[in-house]
C-alpha cells in the first residue's frame, strides 16, 4: 500500500472514531441540561440516561440490514461511508439543539443508525484495498483509537470560562489545574461536543468521496436476513466451547456498559479533573495491549487469554469500588486496565473466530458476534445501569459509587466463573477440527 492511500485511510480511521468519542463519554454529564431527563423510572428499569447509551445496542442492531441489504448489494462502500457520515451530522445537530429528552433521544438514536453501519463499512474499506490485510490493517486502526484519545483530550481540557472558550493542556499531561468558579463550565456539559462531531461528521463525510472506489461486493447476489445477521454461524453453537463463548460474551458486554456511562461522572466524584482526558488512558493501554494479544493467544492459547482479560475487569471494578477522593490512585489504575480488558476478550475473541469458524462461514460468525456483543449486550448493560446507578441514590442526592461498581463486579465474576467451568477449547483449535466435530453432530 503506497503512502498517499495509507495516509488517506489513516485520516479516515482517526475521524471515525473521534466522531464516536467526543460526545458518548461526556454525554451523562450533558443529559443534566436536558427537560424530562431527571431522575425517573418507567416500567420499573427505563431510565433516561440507560435510554441514551442503549441506543448505541438499539443502532448496532439494525446496523447489519444496513450494511447488508442496501450497501453491501446496491452502492459502492465509499460512496455509502460519505452519505451516512452527511446524514448523520445532520442528526447529530439536531441532538445538539434539542431542548427535551423525547427530542435528543430520537434524534440520537437516528444519528446512531447512520453512524454504527459506518463502523463494518469502513474496516470494508480498508481490507478491500490492501495487499495484506493482516499486516497491513492493524497499524491504521490504531488511528482509530487515537482519535478516540484526542475527543477525549479535547473535551477534558476545554471549558467555557465568563462566556468564552478556553482550552488548556490537562492536569495529568503536565498542564495548568482546571479552573474553578460561577462562571466555570466544562465542556463535557455543553453542547460543544456535538458541534465538534458534526464537524468531524461532515469532514468525514466529504472526504469519503475521494476514497478508492470500492464496488458492493454482493452486487446481484440475494441475502436474506439470516445472511445480514450471521445467521448461518448458529450451526457452530453445536459446539459447547463455542457455544459458552458466545453466551460469555453477550454477558460480560452488559457490565462493560457501566465503565463507558458510569465512569466520567465518578472521576468527578473522586475529585479528578479533566474525567474526558484520564479516560483517554484506557485507550492508549489499549494500543500497547493490543501489541501482546498474538503473542499471548499462540503461547497459551484463547482459554487463558479470555480468562485473563475477565479477570481484569472484576479486578477494575473493585479498584473502582474503592476509590475515592483519598483514593484517586486507584480510579486512575482501574482507568488504565481498559487495554488488557478489552483487547484481551473482544480482540481476542475475533482472533477466536477466525481460527475456529470454517471459511464458508467465518464472515457470518463475526457478524454474528457483533450483533449479539454491541447490539443485545450493550442495550441491555445500558438500561441496566441506568436503572441501577438510579438505585444507589442517597437521600442527599449524592451516589453510593460503592455499591454501583461492585455490582458488575460481580456480574463479571460470575461470567468468568462460568466460563471456566465450562469452556474447554484447546489451544491447538482450527478450522479443520471445528469443521471435523460440527460433522460428527
Amino acid at each position: 500500500m503506497n503512502s498517499s492511500l495509507t495516509l488517506r485511510f489513516c485520516i479516515m480511521m482517526f475521524l471515525q472514531f473521534f466522531i464516536w468519542g467526543v460526545w458518548y463519554v461526556p454525554m451523562w454529564k450533558y443529559l443534566a441540561n436536558i427537560e424530562g431527563a431527571g431522575d425517573w423510572i418507567l416500567w420499573g428499569f427505563l431510565t433516561p440516561v440507560g435510554l441514551a447509551y442503549a441506543s448505541t445496542g438499539i443502532a448496532a442492531m439494525v446496523s447489519p440490514f444496513i450494511v447488508g441489504m442496501i450497501a453491501d448489494r446496491f452502492f459502492p462502500t465509499q460512496v455509502m461511508v460519505g452519505v451516512l457520515h452527511l446524514l448523520g451530522a445532520v442528526f447529530l445537530y439536531l441532538t445538539s439543539q434539542a431542548t427535551h429528552f423525547n427530542d435528543f433521544f430520537l434524534w440520537l438514536l437516528l444519528h446512531l443508525i447512520c453512524y454504527m453501519p459506518t463502523l463494518a463499512l469502513v474496516n470494508s474499506l480498508l481490507f478491500q484495498n490492501v495487499n495484506d490485510p493482516q499486516r497491513d490493517a492493524p497499524p491504521v486502526r490504531t488511528l482509530g483509537t487515537i482519535g478516540w484519545i484526542a475527543s477525549g483530550i479535547l473535551i477534558g481540557g476545554g471549558f467555557i470560562v465568563s462566556e468564552e472558550l478556553v482550552w488548556q493542556i490537562p492536569e495529568f499531561m503536565g498542564g495548568d489545574p482546571a479552573p474553578t468558579g460561577e462562571g466555570v463550565l466544562d465542556l463535557g456539559s455543553t453542547t460543544w461536543p456535538y458541534v465538534f462531531g458534526v464537524i468531524a461528521s461532515v469532514a468525514l463525510g466529504l472526504f469519503a468521496f475521494s476514497l478508492p472506489h470500492t464496488p458492493p461486493h454482493l452486487k446481484g447476489k440475494d441475502v436474506s436476513i439470516g445472511d445480514v445477521l450471521g445467521l448461518k454461524a448458529i450451526r457452530l453453537m453445536k459446539d459447547r466451547s463455542f457455544a459458552v463463548f458466545i453466551i460469555c460474551s453477550l454477558l460480560i458486554c452488559i457490565p462493560l456498559s457501566f465503565y463507558f456511562q458510569s465512569t466520567n461522572f465518578f472521576l468527578g466524584y473522586c475529585e479528578i479533573d479533566n474525567s474526558e482526558g484520564v479516560m483517554t488512558l484506557g485507550q492508549v493501554s489499549e494500543i500497547f495491549f493490543l501489541l501482546l494479544v498474538p503473542f499471548f493467544f499462540r503461547k497459551y492459547g484463547v482459554r487463558m487469554i479470555l480468562s485473563i482479560g475477565m479477570l481484569f475487569w472484576v479486578l477494575r471494578y473493585i479498584l473502582f469500588a474503592n476509590a475515592g477522593p483519598d483514593a484517586q490512585a486507584l480510579a486512575f489504575l482501574g482507568v488504565l486496565f481498559h487495554g488488557i480488558c478489552y483487547d484481551f476478550f473482544f480482540f481476542a475473541g475475533q482472533l477466536y473466530i477466525d481460527k475456529r469458524a470454517p471459511d464458508d462461514i467465518r464472515s457470518a460468525a463475526q457478524g454474528f458476534i457483533a450483533f449479539v456483543t454491541l447490539g443485545i449486550g450493550m442495550f441491555i448493560g445500558g438500561l441496566l445501569n441506568g436503572w441501577w446507578v438510579l438505585k444507589q441514590k442517597l437521600e442527599d442526592g449524592s451516589t453510593d459509587w460503592s455499591s454501583v461498581w461492585y455490582f458488575p463486579a460481580i456480574m463479571a465474576g460470575v461470567v468468568l466463573f462460568l466460563f471456566l467451568l465450562t469452556f474447554r477449547d484447546s489451544k491447538n483449535t482450527t478450522q479443520e477440527s471445528t469443521a471435523k466435530d460440527l460433522g460428527n453432530n
